[in-house]
This record gives C-alpha cells, structure tokens and sequence, in this order.
C-alpha cells in the first residue's frame, strides 16, 4: 500500500465551522492523525445543515472526514490535564479563534510548548493579531464583505454576498499550505513555530487585483451582475429549458463567438477592440448572446458552443450538480456511510491530488465523542479514569 504523505503526523482540531476544519481536513486527506476535538455535548457546527436522526450536519461531515472525535471541556481540571497530554503527542494544533480565546483555553503557544517545545500552531482568526480590528470575531460573509467582493457582486445599489463560503476556505487551504512548510522547515531545523492566517487577509488576497487597479487607475467600477468586467461577451443567459454562462474572454474567442452569432462585421467594431472595450460595451454583446441562446434547449446551446470552442457551462441546481454526467463519470465524490443519514454521503477530498501518493478517504466524521476512549487509553488513562473524566463533565 502507497504511504500516506503525512503518516506519522498527530494534528488536534479545535477549529469551527468551516476554516480551521477544513485546514485539518486537508491534513488529515494527506494521512495526518487528526484528532477532532469537540465541546462535551456537540459544539455548533456540528450541527449545521442536519442530515442525520441525530442532527448532524452536513458542513460537519465535510469538514471532518478523515478525523477521530473526541469530546473535551479543556476548562476543567481534568479536560486541562487531557489537554497537556495530548499536546505532548501532537505535532500540529489547529484552531480558528481570537487570541485571547486560544489564552483562555490553554492554546496559545506558550502554553503548547510548554507540552512539546517542537510543536506548530495554526492560528486562523477574522482579523489577525494586529491593527485596531484585532480581537473582533467575524464570519466568512464579513471577509467577503469588507474585500470588496460583495461590493463588486449583484446589481448597483443591491450588494450581492456569495452563497459559497470562499473566504473560509481560502484562508483554510492558505493556513494548511503554511502548516506544511512549517512542517518541512521543522523537520530541517528541529523548531516548530505559529502559523497565522485570517479571514481579512485571505478575502483580500483573492480580490487582490481589483484593488491593485483601483489603486493606480481610480477607475471605481460598478457591478454589472452576471456580466463580466474583464471581457464579453461574459454572462449569464436564459436557454429555452434553462441557463448557461458564456465567457468569451480575449480576442480568438471574440472572433469564435462573432462568427457563430454572424456578427462578423463586430470584429472591426471600434466598441469591441479590446477586451476592456467588449467590457465596457458588453451589455450589447450580452443581448445577442441571449438572443441566440433563446433559440435552443440547454444542450443544443452548450453543444453547438462546445463545437465552436467557446467556453460555456450550465447554470446547475445542487441535484443537477448530483445527477451531472461529468461529476458521475468521474467519481468525484466518494460515497459513504453515516449512521443515522437515509443514504451515502457523498463526500469529495481535496480538488488537487498526488498521483504517486495520493490522499485517501478512509474514515467517515466522528460521531460525537466516538472516540473518546481510543484516544484517551492511548495517553495512558484507564477505564476508571475516563469513567472519572465523564462523570465531571471533562469529555
């Protein structure tokens, strides 16, 4: 069997919802130990989006694929000792929260190295350590808000917040990338170190380049919904049964989409010269695109597109996403059993895979507290003890 690329590798989870789970995810797709370390009683974000007789939802069973479950109160005497311990084995810790909550429960780094002088922190919070929003608490809509993303999205007057959680899992795949290196580098140096990742910073580096243009052009764009700002004809349009989204984006694909609309005599338009000038004007491109799509079923029209190598794709609800062809074919989400869910849960691991050691689905999310026992033998307690554990509400 392929080793795993980080067999060997404890990491705790003490994250929240969505980005410091999904860091540890990562990790733990690539064959890291990862230990879920859960509030006694279920923290929130287990049950977000139920699924399951029991409640859980489904943003935890993505989030914590691959992971052992351990409930723990870490304010208690007992959960503190638990905590102690489990730092001596662990080669990561992972938690999205203000630094003064990571004091609070004993997992800033002085405290961790204190266990294990070698060990990593990953700490994901909304604004970082410094400047005066340091210490706020904030949500992935927040980040997508103060990026200027939501500003940018929707209609003028009418701000339009993603429905995907992008700044999470930015700021996620951004602090487990961090969280390698800091193991490459300790394993050259023998020193471990903080990892530090933010929703801010992670919003601002997906809207980066937006920013860079206001900055040296002024140039305060609007949004324009649906229609691209880079080219066009870009946008969403309405088939017969549907909707697809077109994106001609540079000139070969301008001729393509002229000669397929026979709009010919538009490539020597002065209003489409460029691609800043097919933006500008795209509101004309777009009513022609929409005015051919209305002649055709979603099929033909992505078909006679896809012959023109035109980029194009249907606009899915999440069932057609389920039932789409391509994502059956493919087998890009793995099905597997949750006790009490009615059916598999598809489940998808990272996007990016490792051909020579790739990253495996081998264990389902933990049932709250399932592996209490597992763990906590294996740091030498007894039967009695964590019967003694339980009965003070430490795990």
């Amino acid at each position: 069997m392929t080793r795993a690329v980080l067999e060997g590798i404890r990491v705790l989870d003490f994250g929240r919802y969505i980005s410091g789970p999904f860091c540890a995810a990562l990790l733990a797709d690539l064959g890291a130990d990862v230990i879920r370390v859960e509030r006694v009683g279920g923290g929130e974000d287990r049950f977000v989006y139920p699924v399951t007789d029991a409640g859980d939802g489904s943003l935890f069973l993505q989030m914590n694929r691959n992971k052992r479950g351990l409930t723990l109160d870490v304010k208690t005497p007992g959960g503190a000792e638990v905590l102690r311990r489990l730092a001596g084995t662990a080669d990561v810790v992972i938690a999205n929260m203000p630094d003064e909550a990571l004091r609070d429960m004993g997992l800033d780094y002085p405290s961790l190295t204190a266990s294990r002088p070698d060990i990593i922190l990953t700490a994901i919070s909304a604004f970082g350590s410094e400047g005066p929003y340091a210490g706020r608490v904030g949500f992935d809509g927040i980040g997508q808000a103060m990026s200027g993303a939501v500003w940018m999205s929707g209609l003028p007057g009418a701000p339009m917040k993603s429905f995907a959680s992008w700044v999470d899992f930015t700021s996620a795949m951004l602090a487990s990338h961090a969280t390698l290196a800091a193991l490459f580098e300790r394993s050259r140096s023998g020193e471990g170190q903080e990892v530090r990742s933010n929703l801010m910073a992670a919003s601002l580096t997906v809207t980066n380049f937006p920013l860079i243009e206001q900055a040296l052009t002024g140039v305060n764009r609007q949004p324009t919904g649906n229609r691209a700002q880079s080219g066009g004809p870009a946008d969403a349009v309405r088939t017969k049964d549907g909707w697809i989204m077109v994106q001609v984006i540079g000139a070969p694909l301008f001729r393509r989409w002229a000669r397929l609309m026979g709009e010919t005599h538009w490539l020597e338009d002065p209003r489409f010269a460029s691609d800043a000038l097919r933006s500008d004007n795209g509101a004309v491109l777009s009513e022609r695109t929409q005015a051919w799509a209305a002649g055709f079923t979603t099929a033909e029209a992505l078909e006679t597109l896809a012959a023109n190598r035109i980029p194009a794709g249907p606009i899915l609800s999440p069932q057609q996403v389920l039932d789409d062809p391509h994502v059956q074919a493919t087998g890009i989400f793995t099905p597997m059993d949750y006790p009490g869910a009615p059916k598999p849960v598809p489940l998808m691991m990272a996007a990016a895979r490792l051909e020579a050691t790739p990253q495996t689905l081998h264990r389902r999310a933990p049932l709250l507290g399932e592996h209490n026992e597992e763990v906590l033998g294996s740091l030498g307690y007894s039967a009695a003890e964590i019967d003694d554990l339980r009965a003070q509400a430490s795990i």
